[in-house]
């Protein structure tokens, strides 16, 4: 009976238990969690400031899940690797695997400010811990700097809407979500984040800290109760190049997610693997990305063979009420689509679909996802309802009858 050691309690995890138990049903599986809970949704948290969800529902799997795949939580830190005697150690035990998964994710990148350390109330927004903490501390005369215009910094600036005085975001990057969207539709939607009552101030940051003040770069001064960083992360990489296990922004892994080290597998936003759109081996630090890897690495711990060699840049986000959806890459000839709500972008290259951002009108977008997936050739597709309206009806009979399960 085999042993196999996750390290890491998030969705790339789960996925990995339920690859593991789709090809072995009996061996002994020991995840390792530092966050003292068990697997949900990150991205939810700022929908919990809302109070449009609660931790209970947040949950990525049922409590149950756990004990139905004979899975041990263990809630303790990873220290150290031990790749010579198969081993993994944390403060209170030693566990020996056969098999071994390293999904420890990514952790908030908290540039140094000048006085930031003097700044009493400051917070990061990636965990419960960090939302619960937030919460405990704004009311509704609190006004709030959030140093980040990416994804987390703008979630987080939804969840407080409505719970504190002032919310302003600052970004040396002259739009906001920089990179996910382009020029032209990073405006559509800071344009509805303005509506909804935040302030930004683009292409400029903190220069120093002075208690309950910032001065910024451009000289302006900002005074502020709360302080939120969300500059960006940084994967978790450092337990695993302290075991010699290659890496460079990431952990670096093939298509089977395994490692430079045999029998040590890696998933999630620490993993480094094949990017499809760029042909390079990249991070792409997304949920579902997350769990394709996770069980493919499971399949692959387990016995079997599987490859994930489709992995694409993607992201859905939504702001009050505004929803986006982008995938692959901007590059190439540009099909367009604009109103005063909405856009539509599709990015056209060697006679492929590469990329697309969607802003408004999102249905229909996996159609969109499987040709750029599947590197369908324009030539073979309907081009023009590709376009226009995306639905089967654009792929050949042969291809849509494949996609809806019948005889080829």
């Amino acid at each position: 009976m085999k042993n196999y050691v996750i390290i890491g309690g998030s969705v790339a995890s789960v996925g990995c238990i339920e690859g593991i138990r789709s090809a072995d049903k009996e061996g002994k599986i020991i995840m390792l969690c530092k966050e003292k809970v068990p697997a949900y949704c990150r991205p939810l948290i700022s929908y919990y400031l809302q109070k449009k969800t609660d931790f209970q529902k947040m949950k990525y799997r049922s409590d149950k899940f756990y004990q139905e795949n004979n899975v041990e939580l263990i809630y303790e830190e990873c220290k150290k690797i031990d790749t010579s005697n198969k081993s993994v150690y944390t403060e209170k035990g030693i566990y020996p695997y056969d098999k071994l998964c390293i999904a420890t994710g990514s952790s908030p990148f908290v540039p140094h400010f000048k006085g930031i350390e003097k700044i009493k109330n400051k917070f990061c927004f990636m965990t419960q811990d960090d939302a619960l903490s937030l919460e405990k501390t704004i009311d509704k005369n609190s006004d709030v700097l959030i140093i980040g215009a990416g994804l987390i910094g703008l979630k987080c600036a939804e969840g407080l809407t409505g719970r504190v005085k002032s919310i302003t975001i600052c970004d040396l990057s002259t739009r906001i979500l920089s990179s996910i969207l382009d020029e032209e539709s990073a405006k559509l939607m800071q344009k509805n984040l303005e509506k909804n009552g935040i302030k930004f101030l683009l292409g400029d940051s903190v220069s120093e800290f002075n208690n309950d003040s910032a001065t910024m770069l451009s000289g302006k001064q900002i005074r502020f109760d709360i302080l939120v960083t969300a500059v960006g992360v940084k994967p978790n990489i450092d337990i695993a190049s302290d075991a010699s296990i290659e890496t460079e922004k990431g952990i670096i892994v093939d298509n089977n997610m395994l490692t430079s080290v045999p029998d040590i597998y890696s998933a999630g936003d620490c993993a480094q693997g094949y990017n499809m759109s760029s042909d390079t081996k990249s991070i792409i630090a997304i949920w579902p990305n997350a769990y394709m890897q996770g069980y493919c690495a499971g399949v692959n711990m387990a016995g079997q063979i599987k490859e994930f060699d489709n992995a694409i840049p993607m992201n859905a986000i939504g702001f009050f009420g505004l929803h986006a959806l982008t995938a692959g890459i901007y590059k190439g000839k540009v099909y367009k689509e604009k109103s005063e709500n909405a856009i539509k972008k599709l990015f056209f290259e060697d006679g492929k679909l590469v990329g697309y951002i969607l802003i408004g009108n999102i249905e229909n977008a996996g159609i969109y996802t499987s040709v750029i997936r599947e590197k369908i050739p324009l030539s073979s597709l309907n081009s023009n309802i590709l376009k226009k309206q995306p639905s089967l009806a654009v792929f050949n009979e042969k291809n849509r009858r494949k996609k809806l399960g019948g005889v080829v």
